[in-house]
């Protein structure tokens, strides 16, 4: 739902445990096979879990050179609770112009059997929010989301 905020937020439960649903996140092997929304190719360059730590993706359709998709530097590190990303810097704190800057929270809370998995994104502004939006934040996201429950699904 996007309101006058600078925030956007997508929430799903995964019948999976919050140790598998973080694994998935932690493993560049596994991050590149539910991180981009399909039929788009994901390719993990960076995924250094730990504060200052590089996070970079690329991404590619249809069997295309891989282009540019998020970089990142990783500000909180919780195992199996809490990812905390920013695009405003990149690996090492070094402050970066992204063509959207934003701060992504992503929470694996632990609900009966499974985890309730939470991704709440920041924006500088209320119009960063709403361009978000409206390039297919819910959708994206959502998709994305989705992704990762059939994945740790498939990896029990």
């Amino acid at each position: 739902m996007t309101t006058e905020t600078s925030e956007l937020t997508i929430d799903r439960f995964i019948d999976a445990p919050p140790s598998r649903v973080f694994a998935a996140w932690s493993r560049p092997e596994h991050l590149a096979q539910w991180w981009i929304p399909a039929p788009l190719e994901c390719r993990v360059v960076k995924l250094d879990l730990r504060p200052g730590g590089g996070f970079e993706t690329r991404m590619r359709e249809g069997g295309g050179e891989f282009q540019p998709h998020v970089e990142g530097c990783f500000l909180d590190v919780v195992a199996d609770a809490r990812l905390v990303w920013t695009t405003a810097l990149a690996e090492g704190w070094r402050p970066v112009e992204p063509w959207l800057a934003l701060t992504a929270i992503i929470t694996f809370t632990p609900e009966g059997r499974g985890t309730r998995y939470a991704a709440r994104v920041l924006h500088r502004t209320a119009a960063d929010s709403r361009k978000h939006a409206e390039m297919g934040f819910h959708e994206g996201w959502g998709t994305v989301a989705d992704q990762l429950a059939a994945f740790v699904g498939r990896s029990a």
